[in-house]
């Protein structure tokens, strides 16, 4: 069994459309056939035939994609990124954690371009970047004291429990 993805690129989709075409040019196999074959239903093989009658072999290019242009050109999408590698406080926030609202704001305040706030996260994820949790930790922490703990205390506490060996509890 092949593998196939569950979603086909614009020019796999192209790909496979013309290879239709070609079968249905040569009038060996049934539609039906043809489905089974390039793995679509029997109403798209229909509809390749009929563009095939009407257009000829011209019909199965790739369409273009229709669809509103992007807010941001490809430049500005470059420039927004090397904002955000930057950092959320070189970018006049109080913590280094990006938000989609503040990804908003700096949008907004860079390019003088709205965006929903739901619509910021696919272009995040159309960049490269993707949602993250930061880890919870408490405001009282202090690094140094830990790292002084695992230097000294860890090494000792561990070594006395391989010492005492069968008064270990697992």
């Amino acid at each position: 069994m092949t593998w196939t993805p569950k979603r086909l690129t614009r020019e796999q989709l192209g790909e496979r459309r013309h290879k239709g075409f070609e079968l249905l040019k040569r009038k060996r196999l049934s539609q039906r056939a043809i489905a089974k074959k390039l793995g679509v239903s029997e109403a798209a093989v229909s509809q390749w035939h009929k563009v095939l009658s009407e257009e000829g072999m011209k019909g199965s290019k790739a369409q273009v994609a229709s669809g509103r242009p992007a807010k941001l050109s490809k430049a500005d999408q470059t420039q927004l990124l090397d904002i955000l590698s930057k950092g959320a406080k070189q970018a006049g926030f109080v913590s280094e954690r990006w938000t989609q609202a503040r990804v908003l704001k700096v949008i907004e305040k860079s390019f003088g371009v709205h965006y929903h706030y739901r619509s910021v996260g696919r272009l995040l994820k159309g960049l490269g970047w993707s949602v993250q949790q930061p880890q919870a930790q408490a405001r009282e922490r202090d690094e140094d004291l830990i790292r002084a703990w695992l230097k000294q205390d860890w090494p000792r506490i561990k070594k006395s429990t391989t010492t005492r060996g069968k008064h270990r509890f697992y």
